[in-house]
Parts: structure tokens; C-alpha cells; sequence
């Protein structure tokens, strides 16, 4: 394999996406096969790097070993996409990152939900809509979010699962 595939191998693990780190990081003997050959570019200064990160890569190694190739391909995609960035741009998504892991777990999983709802809309309807932000001023969002969260706020159960309902089917129906 040539290095260039080891390196987008490694950044797809790296951003496969962190969990609560283990404590203390694996010695490279304690490494299965398949993450050490995962990891084999990092093997001659392995036992160098932080425990931290060292049980956050073992992790990324086995959730690698676990995906299919198409899976596998979506990484190196992914990996590609970031790459490609600027350094601004990566400050600017990591910033927000930390922000949405400082969350309670409550508003991670709307947020989580609010972004599959918007990404199972055609790409039309998703545009028109990134449109109609881009052109609010500040304020406006604002008041936009606030409508929203009082109108949410004041909705019993039923009431929100009904509004759920009835825009799936007008989804349905474009």
C-alpha cells in the first residue's frame, strides 16, 4: 500500500469520532493484528504518544477493522473533504465541535435529529432553505429561533408527533 493511503487511513481514524477515552492507552503489543496493521504507521513512535490519544486510536483501529467498504470509502471521502481545508476553516469546525459536545445529551440528540430531518429534504428543498437563512439578517434568526422555540415550547407531545407527521407527508408529497 503506498503512504498516501496509510496517511488517509490514519486521518479517517482519527475523525472517525472521539468517545470518552480509556483509561490509559494500549502498549502496541497488546494491539490486535488488525489494528496494528491499522495503525502500522504510527508503530515506531507509538509508545511516544499521549495514553489519551493512543486509546483513542486503538478505538478508531477497531471501528475501522468493523466497516464495510463502502463505509470505508465514505471515511476516506470524508478524510479527503477535510484535508482540503483551511486552517481557519478546521479551527472554525472543531470550535464548533467542542461547543456541541459542552451540550446537555438532550439538545445533542435534537440537534442530531434537526440535521437528519433537514438531510432526508431533496437537495432542491435543502438549498431553498439554506438560501432563505443566508438572506436573514442576525436579527431576524434571531427572532426566527425564538418563534420557534416558544411555539415548540407550548406544543404537548401530540401535539409536536402530529406537526412531525404532517411534514413528512408533505414531504412526501413534492
Amino acid at each position: 500500500m503506498n503512504r498516501h493511503w496509510y496517511s488517509m487511513l490514519l486521518a479517517a481514524v482519527l475523525l472517525a469520532g472521539p468517545g470518552p477515552a480509556a483509561a490509559g492507552g494500549p502498549a502496541w503489543a497488546d494491539l490486535t493484528p488488525d489494528q496494528q496493521r491499522v495503525l502500522a504507521p504510527l508503530a515506531a513512535h507509538w509508545d511516544t504518544l499521549p495514553e489519551e490519544r493512543r486509546a483513542r486510536l486503538a478505538r478508531g483501529a477497531e471501528r475501522w477493522a468493523r466497516m464495510t467498504p463502502e463505509q470505508r470509502a465514505r471515511a476516506r471521502a470524508r478524510m479527503e473533504r477535510w484535508r482540503r481545508l483551511s486552517p481557519e476553516q478546521k479551527a472554525r469546525i472543531r470550535e464548533r465541535y467542542e461547543r456541541f459536545r459542552a451540550l446537555p445529551p438532550e439538545e445533542q440528540a435534537r440537534i442530531r435529529r434537526m440535521r437528519r430531518w433537514f438531510r432526508s429534504l431533496p437537495p432542491e428543498r435543502r438549498e431553498e432553505l439554506r438560501r432563505r437563512w443566508r438572506d436573514m439578517s442576525p436579527q431576524q434568526r434571531r427572532e426566527f429561533r425564538q418563534r420557534l422555540r416558544q411555539r415548540l415550547r407550548h406544543m404537548t407531545p401530540e401535539q409536536r408527533r402530529r406537526l412531525r407527521e404532517r411534514a413528512r407527508q408533505r414531504r412526501h408529497r413534492r
